[in-house]
């Protein structure tokens, strides 16, 4: 049987940076060439970054995206790459719009581009509002064998191109991916994979970004299934891996087992139409006709443990918050180390992502901070090794309150303005990116200080609910002792009752519900578009449901003004859930 060497570059690519992304395209290719690839595949919009939002539509970018697409052919065939077919996601445009492309370069030129077909239109996905959708479905012959390539969402979408591909009858399918990470996704991903080769009777490699992009965050995973529903090969999840595999193909086409048309000469369109699917001009393009010599297959590669659930998570903030800081130019942090749980979190999570000299933490007490608070977070400090000073807001909140005459809610809210204006002072005078420390589950109700608490340009845990943010300090400490290190997060920080500090004997249970009651109705209303009448069959108290849901729907003016922060959820706020700021629909009781 025909044999075939792919290798999947899981690599990471920043929005914009065509050229520095199109070096990393060569730069890896040539490490896949000395591995003997024959085939090497890159991630979806690679050379553009993805995703690029309204930068897909000014001309001059995809003018780039193209120019560097061209010259990036030229320069693999003179750095000795130009026998590998090397797929490539970027950018493009033409007489009918602009295109989430993947073009294949041999030999110093661009033989064939596809276009994606099925273009994703919910959840953080706007592509209908960019990209005109393709229907050409190129099919590619290299050493024997018939390649096809599909993107992202070609996969998640029953019909079209796959589905074509399967009747048409190939070898092999490429898809390369821009598939953001969210919480378990891999228990989707693999099995639609393995269905897919299935449906197409062919092997199908999946590569995948890796690294983070403002809120989204791509985990990686790229792998090989076969049509019978096993796994040849996978990628290990949030780094860069370059996965080399050696496949045993049935050769010219053969795989398929559904009705096809005639075989067609080469560079012959076909106008096809399977049953109700769309339309596809389906043209072969024969590169190597003929199959290698026998070759001894490499080695199989070692398979990674799979992350656990939590594992997962923490990987993905890390992420988030290393290519937030880095891709934007940011050599340090600095927040609020307020000797709670989530700026403990936080600060673990930032010197795991960036080092702990990187991280410069800042103890703000008021008089109504308890001495734990204060020990507490020099202890975090102490543990992770980080910058720390404290810088009392005291003086600052007495000169507004005295000035003004404020009690109640607005001197509790001026001691986090307080803060928020220390930390933003600190963050000009040095340079430092300013964290914004607050959870999902505080997000959701609007229980933060707006221009307080919620400064900062990127907020680390925003998708992460109350209760996961104790499971991630539990598992983050376990996982030190494991290594024989010093847990990171004080103890007392995980198990002392949750407070701002605002008032005497403050504790969050005088304003909020338990947060695990909490987060289970967040969960339904939030995540699951339950109403109240579904939360209330569903067991929950009704004038708990009623007041819960009021809180989140009177502060949607608040996450509309929060920092952008690494999504892990099916819905995020932001991107995911857009409610309009000015609304009168409320979920309430009858």
């Amino acid at each position: 049987m025909p044999q075939l060497r792919i290798a999947l570059a899981q690599v990471n690519a920043c929005a914009g940076d065509i050229s520095g992304n199109s070096s990393m395209v060569l730069d890896w290719t040539r490490r896949a060439v000395r591995e003997g690839a024959h085939v090497v595949a890159f991630p979806e919009m690679v050379l553009s970054g993805y995703p690029v939002e309204d930068l897909a539509l000014r001309k001059s970018f995809a003018a780039a995206n193209r120019s560097e697409v061209d010259a990036l052919a030229l320069r693999l065939h003179e750095a000795g790459c130009g026998d590998a077919v090397v797929v490539v996601g970027h950018l493009d445009r033409d007489d009918e719009g602009v295109r989430n492309a993947a073009s294949l370069l041999h030999g110093g030129e661009v033989v064939t581009t596809y276009y994606k077909h099925h273009l994703p239109n919910y959840g953080v996905f706007d592509e209908a509002r960019y990209f005109a959708p393709g229907y050409d479905l190129p099919i590619v012959r290299l050493h024997g064998v018939d390649i096809g390539v599909v993107i992202c969402e070609d996969i998640w979408q029953n019909g079209g191109p796959v589905t074509a591909l399967g009747r048409v009858g190939v070898d092999a399918v490429v898809c390369i991916n821009g598939s953001p990470y969210e919480l378990a996704k891999d228990d989707q991903r693999t099995p639609l994979v393995t269905r897919r080769a299935a449906e197409a009777g062919a092997p199908m490699a999946y590569v995948n970004l890796v690294g983070a992009q403002d809120e989204l965050v791509f985990d990686g995973d790229s792998l090989i299934a076969t049509p019978e529903g096993g796994i040849l090969a996978r990628a290990p999840q949030f780094v860069e891996h370059l996965m080399v595999h050696d496949l045993d193909l049935t050769g010219g086409g053969h795989t398929s087992t559904d009705t096809s048309p005639e075989p067609v000469e080469e560079g012959t369109p076909l106008h096809f139409r399977p049953g109700a699917l769309p339309a596809f001009d389906v043209e072969r393009i024969t590169l190597q006709p003929e199959p290698l010599p026998i070759y001894e297959p490499m080695p199989l590669p070692s398979t990674p443990e799979p992350l656990s659930d939590v594992a997962e998570v923490w990987s993905a903030l890390v992420t988030g918050v290393r290519d937030y800081a880095h891709k934007n130019g940011f050599r340090s942090v600095t927040f609020g180390f307020s000797g709670g749980i989530d700026s403990a979190v936080c600060a673990a999570l930032t010197a795991d992502a960036l080092g702990p000299d990187a991280l410069y933490g800042v103890s703000m007490p008021s008089k109504y901070s308890t001495e734990h608070s204060r020990s507490d977070a020099a202890e975090l400090a102490r543990r992770l090794g980080c910058h720390f000073e404290e810088h009392p807001v005291g003086d600052m909140v007495e000169m507004f309150v005295d000035r003004l005459g404020l009690t109640g809610l607005a001197e509790e809210n001026v001691q986090a303005r307080c803060r928020g204006v220390t930390v933003m002072a600190l963050s000009n005078q040095h340079g430092h990116l300013v964290l914004t420390p607050g959870n999902k589950t505080e997000l959701a109700v609007g229980y933060s200080t707006i221009y307080g608490d919620s400064v900062g340009g990127f907020a680390p845990i925003k998708d992460v609910p109350k209760t996961l943010v104790w499971r991630l300090a539990r598992w983050r400490n376990a996982e030190a002792e494991k290594r024989g290190e010093t847990p990171p997060i004080p103890e007392n920080s995980i198990s002392k009752a949750p407070s701002a500090e605002l008032r005497p004997g403050q504790v969050d249970t005088d304003s909020l519900p338990p947060y695990e009651t909490l987060d289970e109705i967040l969960d339904g209303y939030v995540e699951g578009d339950h109403s109240y009448a579904d939360l209330v069959a569903a067991g929950f108290d009704a004038d708990l449901v009623e007041r819960v849901l009021q809180m989140v729907d009177r502060s949607e003016y608040k996450r509309r003004q929060y920092p952008p922060g690494t999504k892990i959820s099916l819905k995020a706020f932001g991107r995911d859930r857009r409610l309009p700021v000015t609304n009168r629909w409320r979920e309430v009781r009858p």
